[in-house]
């Protein structure tokens, strides 16, 4: 019945409670009128069914009736309630939702009855079922939900669930009185829910809030996994062991200490290959080699630093009196410190790298356990075990002995036999009598292990805090007992400890006890007396580093040998010579010399002769101007000398005169000996590099600059040295001052504290401008006395034509045939204004060839008949070539080149007449402002360019930069015209751009990189760099200087303040530093060829060239040079296929056509070759390669073996340091396949570079390696030289090379004290252990030694040299063994 079905509780309801028992008497009869119908009553009966027989209904009819039963509302709400009950709503809600209808779960309990609500939903699309946990009430709350009846337990948990779902709403409203009441207790535990972020709770959605909940869940367990993944992985990372202690676990809020290591390479050393290196260090490694001396306050704090770090106090402070700075402090330690004392993260547990872990011979671990259980390094052990033939006993007796000299300088001895006494019993009854009376005399504390070791346990031994410690003296009966015997000590002590206990017994024994047949007795005694005091007091780690480490010295180093400094001259005898003046007299009276005399007296400078001697004799420096053929640099050197043989001083007459060109220097020595009737080789001579024509009594040398500043720097790096090397000369002459490049305001500088010292050395500057006052103000301020000469010019009017006269003037327009008639003939109209705009506009700022063509050609037409030249002026080697290539064609003119690198013999020609019937063109680089007359000029075409010497950020690098020449350059050019007759200038640039052109060019300190010139300045031994270049005439900024003596530091050039090998060799070589250490290693390495012609190609640029519409068939000619190992190498071999050709004599057909097939540029192959020649004669001038060496010797080997491509790769990396990007591979996929899982090579999208100033750094598309999926040799990082920003950041010429090219050539190495690894250049971080950097650290020492060496020996033969081989070793085989 309804009845039934509504109440489904268990047995007859209870009565309401007391405040709702039943209507009021007032309100009976009211109620009774409203009777509820049958589905809102519940019926309650006990009666059983009536039986068959049993008394009819009649006998009741006379009982009062029951009592109406109280509806769901009235027992819920109340007996006036008439809304609708929370069960309701909430099924109503659901329905709405389109929820399942609610599930009530039922529990009965002592107090009473409890219900909760679950709700489920289904998910239309996938029917799948989704079920919330029920809603139930925190523990604080449970008591709300006991009900006395099951009914109202329901109720109860409808409006809990309707108050989870909608506590938003005024859903309370509707609810009877008592619940509503509940409702607000619901809101108050909702506030705290909320505070305690749980507001997810009462979400209006349950179910969505369930799944976002569950898919966070699942993020959150994923990224818990890939974090425990990442643990696990770095559990196995070298050092990770000491990660928890170093980096306290309290203070995990920072991060994960891995992060940005455990994508780091990771490097490896072999065992053989980590002895080899650690045999190298024990002989030859030396610490401090300058013996630095580091202030109290650094040492302390690097004690402090490396204390925290987990070493010893004692030991630390012993490092620091040894060492320079904290790194190699570190290094020290990690080297000598033994393995069983070392910070955890300093000795990874789990390192095996190259080491076999089974056990092949059981009987040689078991004896290497025994040797080394006293202190020594097991890996000595193993050396020396394997030394001595498997003889256990001869090798602890070789172990003593080497622990008995270490730190000494006493060196180590193969063991002898020893000869024993005759008084002596035989070895066998004398080891049997010592331990019967050492049975009796220590009773108990006497054991014997083994027939020939006998253990003494010592008593009362005390480590600190520790004390009656279990030690034991154990003795072993060596080969040669009883003159000696082998001493143990087990105990729960250091390393350092036990083996400074047996250093100090086997000292006692070998001073005391040498005569003694029974000796032991007494060696037990002195350590049972001095053991607690050796423990407390153990002594230097240097007393036992030999053994107690495989890589530390054997002996003491002895201090490196200062270099040998050069013999000086003998200073000057200013003794009068009365002969010396006859002959002087004799000589002028010679009629070829009076010849000469007259020619000079046409001379402007003849006419201040006694003025420039004046000066000279009366002051210490003389500046002397003058313009461009004035004869100033001809004659004032002669006034000097003859002045001097005036007066009969002419024996200690030493003029230097100084050039900044070779052709300069070569010129003049020519003019002047000439003029003083005599050959050069004689009176005059010259020295420039690779050539040296001087004699026993040449009065006057023309040298270049930089050959002057080589000699101060090889001085012996003292100003008192530079003093000295300088004694025999008299007069320095320093020409071309006004140009102010590097090398000549360097000298200046040096000179200038040489003149405070040396007062009788007199100093002459000339300068084409009259722009004196800066170098006499440079000199007075410090005290010298300045005088001054001006000369004045002789010239003819010159007059200038601009490219706006010109273009009307030759009719040339870019886009159009050329005038072929007289150019008078031109129309007018073809000259007006618009069009000579339009023509300028369409030519641009760059040479136009075709013009230069058509003036030259309008010039000689206009000249006729008239002599003279012309001399073009233009930027730079490859322009000059292409200009007379193009002038060629006019057949009346003999075109001639002329520019600082021509041979001798082909500058020389520009000086001579030009055939009958052809007008001389000299088309020539700045080299023929000032530095040289060519005496036919009589007019001048002037590009207005110049190749100028800058720095160029894009590739790091100092390059030839073609810029707009300056106003003083330009009229220096102009004034060539003017020298013979009237002459004409045409400028092929407008009279506006003129006016926007520099005055005068900035000094080359302040425009370009000081690396080299720091170098020079430190290679003269000044250590304080800033300081002497801010005496500069023009101080450079010092935020410069430092970035200059930073990145010296990150090539190597400099440790810390000191020079190195390296830096030495490079401040000698003319080229870029980059340049410079490539040849540098590359002549140590036996690929010295190569590495000359990268830098060739590097000075000069690739020689292939990429046509904007035939790009993609360039890059696949290119692609033909490749074997996947970078852009330069596949430049190298393309040049040598040429050079091949080349030097063959092919036909110059055939080498043409190759090149056209191949994209490749003559001209820049030529240019090549020609750099490649030059560097040979600089580093034949130095040592590092000999005279005869054929530049084209070895060139044309253009398959290299892969030995040498692997070192190639490397020195590239060592060259462009710090130019040096990351790559990072993805994770790596596998395909299966029928041998199994087979690695795919990732895409090459998917590999991503980074550079330590951009971050991410992508391939450029005309680089050879912009499509690879892999690098061969292991690599994992990527050099290049030239770095573009367009859309993305583009890096170009590449070299990619593995990790140990890193270690051993780029920068500085560092050790991560937490064990993570090492971080190469401030940056590159590579997992390892920590002593395999400092063990390659110790090996770059050590290849800087050998350059030392090769310095001072410059024949030394380094083929067979065994640092150099395992260096390639470890780069071949990036550090593992073969």
């Amino acid at each position: 019945m309804a009845g039934g079905k509504k109440g489904k509780g268990k047995g007859p309801a209870r009565p309401p409670p007391a405040a709702q028992a039943g209507p009021s008497k007032k309100n009976a009869a009211k109620d009774s009128k409203n009777l509820p119908t049958d589905d809102e009553m519940l019926i309650f009966t006990t009666d059983k069914p009536k039986k068959k027989g049993g008394p009819s209904s009649d006998g009741a009819s006379g009982a009062a009736p029951a009592p109406p039963k109280p509806s769901v509302k009235q027992i819920i709400g109340g007996t006036s309630w008439t809304g609708k009950l929370p069960v309701n709503l909430l099924s109503e809600h659901c329905q709405r939702q389109k929820w399942e209808k609610p599930d009530y779960s039922m529990h009965t309990t002592d107090e009473g009855f409890s219900s909760f609500v679950t709700l489920c939903a289904k998910n239309p699309k996938t029917r799948e079922m989704t079920k919330l946990p029920s809603f139930k009430l925190p523990p604080t709350h449970k008591h709300l939900a006991v009900k006395p009846t099951p009914l109202e337990a329901r109720h109860f948990a409808a409006t809990y669930a309707l108050f989870r779902v909608c506590s938003m709403r005024n859903i309370h409203t509707t609810l009877p009185p008592d619940y509503r009441a509940l409702w607000k207790e619901f809101d108050t535990l909702k506030k705290a829910d909320v505070k305690d972020g749980k507001a997810w709770m009462y979400d209006a959605d349950p179910f969505n809030t369930l799944r976002e909940r569950e898919a966070s869940k699942a993020a959150a367990e994923k990224k818990r996994q890939e974090a425990q993944k990442a643990r696990e992985k770095a559990q196995n990372m070298p050092g990770a062991s000491g990660l928890a202690l170093r980096n306290n676990a309290s203070d995990s809020t920072r991060g994960n200490p891995m992060k940005g290591w455990m994508a780091a390479p990771k490097v490896e050393l072999g065992r053989k290959t980590r002895n080899t290196i650690e045999d190298l260090l024990r002989k030859y490694t030396i610490w401090n080699p300058h013996r630095i001396v580091l202030s109290p306050s650094e040492k302390k704090a690097i004690v402090d630093e490396l204390k925290r770090s987990g070493f010893r106090q004692s030991h630390v402070e012993e490092a620091v009196d040894e060492c320079k700075d904290r790194e190699e402090t570190l290094e020290w330690l990690l080297i000598h410190v033994p393995e069983d004392d070392l910070p955890r993260w300093a000795l990874p547990e789990s390192y095996t790298a190259g080491v076999s872990v089974a056990a092949t011979d059981l009987k040689r671990e078991g004896a290497i356990e025994r040797l080394s259980a006293s202190g020594y390094s097991s890996e000595l052990c193993k050396r020396v075990y394997d030394e001595n033939g498997g003889d256990e006993g001869k090798a602890a007796e070789k172990l003593q002995q080497i622990l008995l000299y270490s730190g000494s300088n006493t060196k180590t001895t193969k063991t002898e036999e020893a000869v024993l006494s005759d008084a002596w019993d035989s070895p066998e009854d004398c080891w049997e009598q010592e331990m019967d009376s050492l049975e009796s005399v220590f009773g108990e504390q006497f054991s014997r292990p083994a027939g020939h070791v006998c253990q003494i346990r010592l008593t009362n031994v005390v480590n600190g805090p520790k004390k009656n410690v279990d030690a034991s003296l154990q003795i072993q009966k060596p080969p040669h007992y009883p003159a000696h015997i082998i001493l143990a000590i087990t105990a729960d002590l250091p390393s350092y400890i036990k083996l400074s206990l047996i250093k100090n017994a086997l000292a006692y024994v070998d001073k005391d006890l040498q005569a003694e047949e029974m000796k032991i007795y007494f060696v037990i005694d002195w350590m049972q007396q001095n053991i607690n005091e050796i423990i407390e007091r153990p002594g230097v780690l240097r007393e036992i580093a030999a053994v107690a480490s495989a890589a530390s010295e054997a002996q003491a180093p002895p201090p490196r040998a200062s270099r040998k400094r050069p013999r000086h001259p003998k200073p000057i005898s200013w003794k009068p010579d009365l002969r010396l003046i006859e002959g002087w007299k004799r000589r002028q009276q010679s009629p070829a010399q009076r010849d000469f005399i007259l020619q000079r007296q046409k001379l402007p400078a003849w006419k201040v002769q006694q003025e420039v001697v004046d000066a000279v004799s009366s002051h210490q420096v003389t500046i002397i101007s003058g313009e461009t053929g004035s004869g100033k640099s001809t004659q004032s050197v002669q006034f000097i000398l003859d002045d001097l043989y005036s007066q009969g001083l002419g024996n200690g007459a030493n003029i230097v005169v100084t050039q900044p060109r070779r052709i300069s220097a070569l010129g003049l020595a020519d003019r002047v000996a000439e003029e003083r009737c005599s050959t050069v080789g004689q009176e005059v001579g010259y020295t420039i590099r690779g050539e040296n024509r001087v004699g026993p009594n040449t009065k006057i040398t023309f040298v270049t600059t930089g050959v002057l500043l080589r000699r101060l720097q090889t001085s012996g790096g003292r100003i008192d040295d530079v003093v000295a090397s300088l004694a025999d000369v008299s007069h320095i002459v320093i020409d071309e001052v006004h140009e102010r490049s590097l090398d000549t305001d360097f000298l200046l500088s040096i000179i200038r504290d040489v003149l405070r010292k040396r007062k009788d050395l007199k100093l002459v500057l000339m300068s084409a401008t009259l722009d004196a006052y800066t170098f006499k103000y440079y000199f007075a301020s410090d005290g010298i006395s300045v005088g001054s000469v001006e000369i004045a010019g002789r010239t003819y009017p010159v007059q200038d034509h601009y490219l706006e006269d010109i273009i009307p003037w030759t009719g040339f327009s870019p886009n159009k045939d050329y005038y072929d008639g007289s150019f008078d003939d031109v129309k007018e109209s073809d000259k007006s204004p618009d069009w000579v705009a339009k023509s300028i506009g369409r030519l641009g700022g760059r040479v136009n060839y075709d013009l230069i063509v058509e003036t030259t050609r309008a010039i000689d037409f206009e000249l006729d008949k008239t002599r003279g030249g012309i001399l073009i002026f233009m930027p730079g080697v490859a322009e000059i070539g292409r200009t007379c290539n193009a002038l060629r064609s006019i057949s009346s003119l003999h075109v001639l080149p002329l520019h600082a690198s021509l041979e001798t013999r082909e500058q020389r020609r520009v000086f001579q007449p030009a055939p009958p019937g052809k007008r001389k063109v000299v088309v020539a680089t700045n080299v023929a402002e000032t530095s040289i007359t060519i005496d036919d000029i009589v007019a001048v075409i002037d590009t207005g360019k110049v190749k100028e010497t800058s720095y160029d950020p894009v590739n790091n690098m100092r390059r030839l930069a073609e810029i707009w020449a300056s106003r003083a350059a330009c009229k220096q050019r102009r004034g060539r015209a003017g020298r013979v007759q009237a002459g004409n200038c045409y400028k092929l640039y407008t009279r506006k751009l003129e006016e926007q052109m520099p005055e005068r060019p900035d000094p080359e300190i302040r425009r370009v990189p000081l690396e080299q010139l720091c170098l020079s300045v430190r290679a003269m031994g000044v250590r304080d760099v800033s300081a002497f270049l801010g005496r500069a005439p023009t101080p450079p900024e010092n935020t410069a200087v430092e970035g200059a003596l930073n990145m010296l530091r990150r090539m190597g050039a400099l440790d810390g303040d000191e020079l190195t090998a390296l830096g030495s060799q490079l401040a000698m070589i003319p080229a870029d530093l980059r340049c410079g250490k490539l040849m540098v290693y590359g002549a140590m390495f036996d690929c010295l060829d190569h590495s000359i012609t990268i830098s060739a190609i590097l000075s000069t640029k690739s020689p292939f060239v990429s046509p904007q519409d035939r790009r993609e068939e360039s890059k696949q000619a290119r692609v033909r040079f490749s074997r996947g190992d970078g852009d330069l190498l596949t430049d190298l071999r393309a040049f040598q296929a040429w050079d091949e050709m080349y030097s063959g004599r092919a036909p110059m057909k055939q080498i043409r056509s190759f090149c056209d097939e191949n994209f490749l540029s003559h001209q820049t192959l030529n240019d090549i070759s020609t750099t490649r020649a030059q560097y040979y004669t600089a580093l034949s001038e130095i040592g590092i390669t000999q005279p005869s060496s054929d530049a084209r010797s070895t060139s044309n080997s253009a398959n290299t073996s892969g030995a040498t491509v692997a070192i190639l790769r490397a020195l590239t990396a060592s060259a462009f340091t710090p130019q040096i990007a990351r790559i990072q591979f993805p994770d790596k996929k596998f395909a299966a396949s029928m041998a199994g899982a087979v690695e795919l090579d990732p895409e090459a999208r998917t590999i991503k570079y980074f550079n330590q100033e951009n971050g991410r750094v992508f391939v450029h598309p005309s680089s050879t390696m912009f499509d690879n999926q892999g690098f061969s040799g292991n690599a994992a990082f990527m050099s290049y030289f030239s770095i573009i920003s367009t859309s993305k950041i583009f890096v170009r010429d590449l070299t990619a090379f593995n990790a140990y090219s890193l270690l051993l050539f780029a920068g500085g190495i560092q050790l991560d004290t937490l064990g993570r690894g090492l971080v190469v250049d401030g940056w590159l971080r590579l997992r390892g252990w920590a002593r395999i950097g400092v063990l390659i650290s110790r090996l770059r020492g050590l290849v800087d030694d050998i350059i030392a060496q090769k310095m001072d020996n410059p024949r030394l033969d380094l083929r067979d040299n065994q640092v150099l081989k395992t260096v390639v070793k470890l780069v071949e085989l990036d550090g593992l063994d073969a």
